[in-house]
């Protein structure tokens, strides 16, 4: 089964509070965004990326890769509306009965064990999302007030999320819903079930100022 990537990638910086798309914006000497490509590379040179960007940011993007050399083998596709139309624009170019993994383009930590134990179980169980475990206590909050709810029951949710790709196609065929927040959603709402795998919590999401700084810390220590 061959492996293919998409990485979704349509911020717009808003939380960042930058000119840039935090997609773009620089740790370690290189965009954020190649970091993430990169990630992928190193865990299987053989998969085929595939970069989900606005249009509006295309050639931006092109303009980066030649200002840093960037000449990973990718192919870039325009977004949509949402993620749910941006990932499904995606896959239009992954072949059926193969492995796909869609991925945050700003989580460019992910480990290359990571990669690897999402594509394992998702090739046998056919869907695979990393997990980790909450270290906060945690509370529910509604309209009458708040309580304390056991952290052990919960996961905080990261990725790529690694599905057969005849599966994720047959889920992507739904009408867009509100309720998919990712494509674990968008999978369990055709009935199908979800594997959890571990995660590793240098995965983090980008997207805020603070965010920036921790990445720079992560860098350093790799």
């Amino acid at each position: 089964m061959k492996k293919y990537a998409i990485i979704v990638a349509g911020g717009k910086g808003e939380r960042m509070q930058a000119k840039l798309p935090k997609q773009f914006l620089n740790i370690g000497g290189k965009p954020i965004l190649m970091w993430t490509l990169l990630a992928f590379q190193k865990a299987d040179k053989d998969i085929k990326l595939i970069l989900v960007l606005p249009e509006s940011q295309i050639e931006l993007w092109k303009d980066l890769c030649q200002q840093y050399d960037f000449t990973l083998n990718h192919q870039i596709v325009v977004g949509g509306e949402t993620r749910f139309h941006s990932v499904k624009n995606g896959l239009y170019s992954v072949e059926t009965d193969n492995l796909v993994a869609v991925h945050d383009g700003v989580r460019p930590f992910v480990s290359t064990e990571t990669i690897n134990r999402c594509f394992v179980v998702a090739k046998e169980k056919g869907a695979a999302i990393p997990v980790i475990e909450l270290v906060d206590s945690i509370r529910f909050v509604d309209e009458n007030g708040n309580n304390a709810v056991d952290r052990t029951k919960f996961r905080l949710v990261q990725t790529p999320q690694v599905f057969q790709s005849s599966l994720l196609k047959k889920a992507f065929e739904q009408d867009f819903s509100p309720q998919f927040t990712d494509e674990a959603s968008v999978v369990e709402a055709i009935g199908e079930k979800v594997f959890l795998v571990d995660g590793n919590r240098e995965n983090i999401k980008i997207t805020t100022p603070f965010d920036l700084q921790i990445a720079e810390v992560i860098l350093k220590n790799n």
